[in-house]
């Protein structure tokens, strides 16, 4: 291969990762018009841009709830760690509270 060809080879690569990385924050539509250049520089072949922007949809798909995961398992480390009440401790407690006001209500 000529220098040109592995020059335009790595760019495509970049490109590919960079994309893939995007594709995190990246809608749709963006995904469609970054494969949509690379068919018109003719690096990724028209029948193949489908499945390409599928894939790519589905990885950040992927991606994207793993991040979510993980930032909501880091937010809960944290809460725990500071001791604030949760929407379950505070619904342990209102029904605590009733049965309380309904055992006082009885008594009186």
């Amino acid at each position: 291969m000529e220098k040109k060809e592995l020059d335009d080879m790595k760019d495509t690569i970049e490109k590919i990762i960079s994309l893939g990385l995007g594709i995190v924050s990246a809608g749709k539509e963006q995904i469609e018009k970054t494969v949509d250049e690379l068919v018109k520089k003719g690096e990724v072949n028209r029948t193949e841009s489908k499945a390409l922007v599928e894939e790519l949809i589905r990885k950040g798909e992927e991606a994207r709830q793993q991040i979510e995961a993980m930032a909501r398992e880091r937010v809960n480390a944290i809460l725990s760690e500071m001791r604030l009440a949760t929407q379950e401790d505070i619904a342990r407690l209102e029904r605590r509270l009733d049965a309380l006001e309904r055992k006082d209500h009885t008594e009186n």
